[in-house]
């Protein structure tokens, strides 16, 4: 089986948040900015279809979106999906900022950085309040996870 975690390509969660800036800087408008998102969707690992249930659901999305995460060497993994396109895109966003750090500086990574790059403002109001509600849950599982 593929490992279904996202091993982060950047050092830190700050890295990784000015690679999305930078990417995202690339494009003139929203619509080619969507379709990057999209593809960093379909580039996730694939997620163990065991796991689409209730049990790993992120309460407060319009789209299903589920989450698993495993601690290796003091360190926080997510696997992330969704069953809507661009809402994959935004779990691979999270997970590209969140997956492989330490609880610590998952906790101390505040999820601004979502309002800051200009995606809340660009999504429907559902969408925004879900990203910021699978940006919460991730870091309350890393809240858990230090305390």
């Amino acid at each position: 089986m593929t490992d279904p975690f996202l091993i982060p390509e950047d050092d830190t969660a700050a890295d990784a948040i000015e690679a999305i800036r930078d990417e995202l800087d690339l494009f003139d408008d929203w619509m080619d900015r969507y379709g990057h998102i999209i593809d960093l969707g379909r580039k996730l690992p694939p997620f163990p279809a065991e796991w689409a249930n209730d049990a790993h659901r992120v309460p407060g999305c319009q789209s299903q979106v589920w989450f698993e995460a495993t601690t290796r060497d003091g360190r926080l993994y997510f696997a992330g999906a969704s069953d809507a396109a661009i809402v994959s895109g935004l779990v691979a966003l999270l997970l590209r900022v969140y997956s492989g750090r330490t609880p610590a500086e998952i906790v101390a990574t505040d999820p601004v950085f979502l309002k800051e790059l200009g995606l809340i403002e660009a999504l429907s109001t559902n969408r925004g309040n879900g990203i910021a509600a699978m940006a919460r849950k991730l870091r309350e599982v890393a809240a858990f996870q230090a305390a």
